[in-house]
């Protein structure tokens, strides 16, 4: 059985912050340069082990993306444009200077766009198992035709001791997050604009896989490492000290490997 700090965390309490009117949650923690973690779909409200093994090294700042978690949707943020002004704000609000991004998903989605709109605002880009591009036979995985179940199976949302003892909550916020998702991706769930906008980032970025993604095909990272001016890509592979089965690495790698998933950050974005 997987232990609950191995894949839930040490708790790191919301702060909330205004910004012209729409409130944000996020929580922070650790010192060093400033670190923002956009999170994919199914993992807000959470300060995971991936996050806690980076503050050891950076000031991390893992945000609620806007009609997740603890940020409320606004009626009038319905596009990726609305999204990446709406961060920029936030990092201003923050007095953020060029800051570390990261985005796993659907969060991946979203800083690609923030990036392409803000290049100079980034010190580096790291995406894990990144949505939003469109890549002919290679189609992601539907996650509004699947039960609540599957989708929290699928993404590795619920490991460990979560599934049975908070499987009600981890429900409830599968739902939320399932309705700010379709927001911004219901249809199409691919940005055709986002093919050109990618050349625009001119900060180092990387493209981390895994090995099994049931979500996110592999085609989707080398996508978005050939569409990137200045990337690389790496695969996590599974160590089973933190998985089930298997071992190998899916969808929800930063709750698997968190370990290795920070070891990659960490040596790319201090080598920048």
């Amino acid at each position: 059985m997987t232990s609950e700090s191995s894949t839930q965390g040490t708790a790191v309490p919301a702060e909330r912050l205004d910004v012209r009117g729409t409130m944000v949650a996020y929580r922070r923690k650790g010192s060093g340069p400033a670190l923002v973690f956009f999170h994919e779909f199914g993992f807000s409200q959470r300060w995971l082990p991936v996050h806690e093994r980076l503050s050891e090294h950076a000031d991390v700042i893992a945000v609620d993306l806007q009609g997740f978690g603890d940020s409320p949707a606004v009626t009038w943020m319905t596009g990726f444009e609305d999204l990446a002004l709406h961060y920029a704000e936030f990092a201003d609000a923050l007095g953020l200077g060029p800051f570390h991004l990261v985005g796993h998903g659907f969060g991946g989605w979203v800083a690609a766009e923030f990036a392409a709109f803000y290049p100079e605002r980034l010190r580096t880009l790291t995406l894990i198992t990144p949505m939003g591009l469109r890549v002919p036979g290679h189609t992601p995985a539907d996650l509004f035709r699947m039960s609540a179940e599957g989708r929290l199976d699928i993404m590795d949302a619920a490991v460990g001791p979560s599934r049975a003892d908070a499987g009600l909550e981890l429900l409830l916020q599968d739902y939320a997050d399932l309705t700010g998702f379709g927001r911004f991706a219901w249809n199409p769930r691919y940005d055709i604009r986002l093919d050109r906008r990618l050349g625009r980032v001119t900060c180092p970025a990387l493209v981390i896989g895994a090995e099994a993604d049931r979500v996110v095909p592999a085609a989707h990272v080398e996508r978005y490492a050939q569409l990137l001016p200045n990337a690389k890509t790496t695969v996590i592979r599974g160590t089973g000290i933190h998985g089930t089965g298997s071992g190998q690495t899916g969808h929800g790698v930063v709750i698997r490997e968190p370990d290795a998933v920070a070891a990659e950050i960490r040596t790319f974005t201090e080598g920048h």
